[in-house]
């Protein structure tokens, strides 16, 4: 087996031969030979071997499954099936080099759009001048009038964000989603960091490798912040749809982590525009909330009303200033995937700088050109449903039946608003460890910020997502990904 490990570098005979040829290879060269920063690496898969790779993989999955790191899986056959958090022991590297302009860049980026949300929701200057058409916002079911000249603790509205970037074939870094309602996966991020470390320390000693275990104590910092009562004494929860929702196990572990409480709707209660959290000794008044529901079930009074995971009055809380709600409600209208498009031209219209993660190109489809141009051409094209996550109502052309292209074709001409299209673009590709072979499969990577008003940080890492399917673009994990620990090198 070590002989085919070694094959597998000096022929190219592993999955880099799927699909296109044209995908960007991140741990080979063209000569697949690996790249600079991953020969140290390389030379220890071919002293493991398949014996000592197979044990390390079978030694990090029965750490996650004791740890109850789990995962939902939604299939059409089987729905909401929980299953062990599935993790490739072989990371991904990132140089110094290619990170400064990914951290640059996202900060750039969070910056604009937090500006254009409070400019929607106070003068809107930016719809006004035109560079962002009027009709697009308010038709959009992200907008919250309800929040209409409201301004949020500190300032901030997009307080954590986490953006989804891909390699196109050349190996340029696009920004392909921004995540800035409630972003999940950074507990995954973190897992995945301490599972390495503990079953592969000697991989860490040819790599100086940037930290990404202090997520939640930065993010205590910023959380106790907001605090309208001061930070030495804030009283901060996380609000959790409860123990059915997917991303259960994030919130527990978050607050775990933080140290501070995990409460579903009925443990709270407004009491004269304040928040008070039930406790066995009576109430306690919460002053910031790391909220895990969407805007639709977040306050009865204001959403949904049939809403049972909420907290009724908590708004009214928030706008008088007496709660911080993280992220700030009305933050989805920033990361619509219709108004992605326009989010270079936001980035120049309020910082006066030109982007600098370009964004994959976009059509609209209540543009009559556009999408007339997409409808000709749904096997070359990907349609996204604009306001839903997680791979859900989404048409990979390529992989498409006629049926489904048809069924596409009925919802967006009855809903043009609804969805946007993009062109396929072939993910990177990198070597995972499956099954007891060396495969290629394609990834994206989701950095995650945390944006503290006049300072914004980006982790140096992320959740890197792996398409565990052969042939496969869709990386999420609700859809069947995997994924793999992401180091960034320090100079």
């Amino acid at each position: 087996m070590l002989r085919q490990f070694q094959a597998v570098g000096a022929s190219g005979s592993d999955a880099r031969a799927e699909g296109p040829a044209t995908a960007y290879h991140e741990f080979y060269r063209d000569d697949f030979q690996p790249r600079e920063h991953y020969v140290p690496l390389w030379e220890h898969i071919q002293r493991a071997g398949q014996r000592g790779l197979a044990l390390k993989a079978r030694e990090a999955h029965l750490a996650l499954h004791n740890e109850g790191v789990t995962f939902t899986l939604y299939s059409d056959q089987e729905p909401g099936i929980e299953r062990v958090w599935p993790f490739d022991i072989l990371p991904r590297l990132v140089t110094a080099g290619e990170w400064a302009p990914i951290e640059a860049g996202l900060k750039q980026r969070i910056r604009a759009l937090d500006r254009f949300i409070h400019d929607v929701y106070h003068e809107q200057c930016i719809l006004k001048d035109g560079v962002v058409p009027p009709e697009l916002i308010y038709r959009g079911r992200d907008l919250c009038r309800d929040i209409l000249d409201v301004d949020p603790p500190g300032g901030v509205y997009i307080h954590i964000s986490g953006v989804d970037l891909i390699r196109d074939e050349s190996g340029r870094y696009l920004v392909l989603e921004d995540n800035l309602r409630t972003p999940s996966g950074v507990s995954y991020m973190i897992e995945n960091r301490l599972i390495e470390r503990r079953i592969l320390p000697e991989f860490f000693q040819r790599y100086r490798v940037r930290p990404v275990e202090h997520y939640p104590e930065r993010l205590l910092q910023r959380l106790r912040r907001l605090s309208p009562r001061g930070a030495e004494d804030a009283v901060v929860v996380v609000l959790t749809p409860g123990i059915f929702n997917s991303a259960y196990f994030e919130h527990s572990f978050l607050a775990r982590e933080m140290g501070v409480e995990l409460a579903e709707g009925r443990d709270l209660v407004c009491r004269n525009d304040r928040v008070y959290l039930k406790t066995t000794l009576g109430l306690r008044q919460v002053d910031v909330i790391y909220r895990r529901l969407d805007d639709d079930y977040l306050d009865p009074l204001v959403f949904r009303p049939d809403s049972l995971l909420g907290v009724p009055g908590i708004i009214r809380a928030w706008r008088a200033g007496h709660v911080a709600l993280v992220n700030a409600p009305g933050t989805g209208i920033a990361d619509d995937k219709a108004v992605y498009a326009y989010v270079p031209d936001i980035i120049r219209y309020y910082l006066g700088e030109e982007p600098i993660l370009p964004s994959v190109p976009t059509y609209q489809m209540t543009d009559p050109q556009d999408r007339d141009y997409v409808l000709d051409n749904l096997e070359r094209m990907v349609i996204k449903a604009v306001s839903e996550s997680g791979g859900h109502e989404m048409l990979m052309g390529p992989t498409s039946t006629a049926g489904q292209r048809d069924d596409f074709t009925r919802r967006i001409q009855a809903d043009p608003r609804r969805y946007i299209a993009q062109p396929v673009i072939q993910l990177s590709r990198h070597i995972c460890y499956l099954d007891g072979e060396l495969e290629s499969r394609h990834l994206d990577l989701r950095p995650f910020v945390l944006h503290g008003g006049d300072e914004i940080e980006v982790i140096p890492g992320g959740l890197t997502r792996v398409a565990l399917t052969k042939g496969s673009l869709v990386v999420n994990s609700s859809q069947g990904g995997g994924s793999k620990d992401t180091w960034v090198l320090a100079d």
